[in-house]
């Protein structure tokens, strides 16, 4: 494989929406995404009021990268090899003596296999099923967990757990496809009535960006699993009213990572009318706004837009789970993962350093950055491993860097990081001479401070 990559080379760009194109502001959005799904376990199923309150300190737990325990209520974060690194019960850390006790002698390699990138929940893990929570959509549903099995724990005496059938029904309260029209659940009432507060407008940069690629022949595609109404509210707000101009099909209720995994008589493509699904399509045969879908019948269809046997896709997405694993692993396309771990603080520091009055009304952050390292769980994409008696503590690359260099052509923080290169620009793959960092756009070194202190990342502008 060559060891660079560039846009033009590319045939076809894809992307996904939430959290690629359309950035969140965290500070607010994760709040809300908690209380949505704290306001349905309270009200709906029960659960304890202390839900409802939380603390900025709180979101300290959040982290990307975790695997929570179904069964036993156990958060697990994991090093690349399989080794548990640090773990909690609830949003209680466990003590260096409890890890090596409960976890030290067992073999956890089944835990950490390509599958788990490919299923997200129902696959072996511990002592039962697993979730793993890979984005920034997620992670106010991981604190919500960890809190819930610590009011379980605190006032039922809990050891075992059967509370995720509620989150599920949370989520379809809160998500599914009728509720945006009816305006029910918590989330998207709140988003319509504010939608400045929690999502920020792309830069001028990337909207040139994306007229750029439809410039020099490219075609452009858009697939979400948000929903079609949503997504038009999304897409006016963060690129304009002609935002669909800019790409040649949109695909919404897409049901990632299903589109590219399953078969296409499991996932046909359907015609839209005012938002809601009609027609189901036998194949695609023109470019267009349709919902749900499979890429094989999209693949299809851009051989003919192409007009080449074998066009080359490069497809942009936040998710491990839901984008880049089987966007690389079913359909053999490159992937950009766009990670905002990658901002840094040096970057922040930039932001923060310009005048009150001239930054955006919403990014002073009222909780912890998301994407900032945790002090409870350190870093995403290292940590060190204790070693017995007097050895030194050794650094080890998470299960979550891993999985980047593995299925990532390249991770950068934002489209806007990048919306100024020209398109021939070459960027170095991850899979040059197995590098665990060569992909990172900028570069970035890993570093390991004192004992006392959590492994970094520098960036490195390349």
């Amino acid at each position: 494989m060559a060891q660079h990559f560039s846009l033009a080379a590319c045939d076809v760009v894809g992307f996904d929406l939430d959290h690629t194109l359309c950035r969140y502001n965290l500070p607010e959005s994760a709040p809300l995404i908690y209380n949505s799904f704290a306001q349905f376990l309270v009200k709906e199923k029960g659960y304890d009021k202390e839900l409802l309150t939380l603390t900025a300190e709180d979101w300290d737990f959040c982290c990307k990268g975790l695997a929570l325990d179904l069964e036993d209520g156990t958060f697990i974060k994991f090093a690349a090899d399989g080794t548990v690194l640090r773990a909690s019960h609830g949003t209680r850390m466990m003590t260096p003596e409890a890890l090596a006790e409960a976890y030290g002698k067992k073999d956890w390699r089944h835990c950490v296999t390509d599958k788990h990138c490919a299923s997200n929940i129902d696959v072996p893990c511990c002592s039962g099923k697993c979730y793993f929570y890979d984005n920034y959509f997620d992670l106010p549903g991981a604190l919500l967990c960890a809190r819930v099995v610590d009011t379980l724990t605190k006032n039922r005496g809990q050891k075992t757990f059967d509370f995720w059938k509620d989150v599920v029904a949370g989520i379809q309260h809160n998500f599914k496809m009728s509720a945006f029209k009816e305006n029910c659940g918590f989330f998207f009432p709140e988003i319509k009535r504010n939608l400045g507060k929690y999502v920020h407008r792309c830069p001028e940069s990337v909207r040139k960006w994306l007229r750029q690629l439809k410039d020099a022949g490219k075609v452009t595609v858009l697939i979400t699993s948000s929903h079609s109404d949503y997504c038009k509210l999304l897409g006016t707000y963060i690129l304009g009213k002609d935002f669909a101009d800019l790409f040649d099909i949109v695909i919404t209720n897409a049901l990632k990572p299903g589109f590219f995994s399953h078969f296409p008589s499991q996932r046909p493509f359907y015609t839209l009318e005012n938002d809601e699904e009609q027609e189901e399509l036998p194949s695609l045969e023109k470019p267009g706004w349709y919902s749900q879908g499979n890429a094989a019948h999209l693949y299809e269809l851009l051989k003919k837009m192409t007009s080449k046997p074998e066009p080359k896709v490069v497809y942009f997405g936040d998710s491990m789970h839901s984008d880049i694993f089987p966007a690389h692993h079913y359909s053999n396309w490159e992937t950009v993962l766009i990670l905002e771990e990658l901002r840094g603080q040096e970057m922040e520091k930039a932001e923060e350093a310009e005048p009150l009055e001239k930054r955006g009304k919403y990014e002073v952050p009222q909780v912890k950055p998301l994407n900032s390292s945790s002090n409870k769980w350190g870093s995403y994409f290292i940590d060190s491993v204790s070693r017995p008696g007097n050895a030194k503590d050794s650094l080890v690359y998470t299960w979550s860097s891993r999985r980047i260099s593995s299925y990532s052509t390249i991770a950068i923080p934002s489209i806007e990081a990048i919306a100024e290169l020209p398109l021939d620009y070459k960027f170095t793959r991850f899979s040059t001479n197995n590098s665990k960092t060569a992909g990172y756009y900028p570069l970035v070194h890993y570093t390991l401070g004192s004992p006392d202190t959590d492994s970094k990342i520098i960036l490195t502008e390349k």
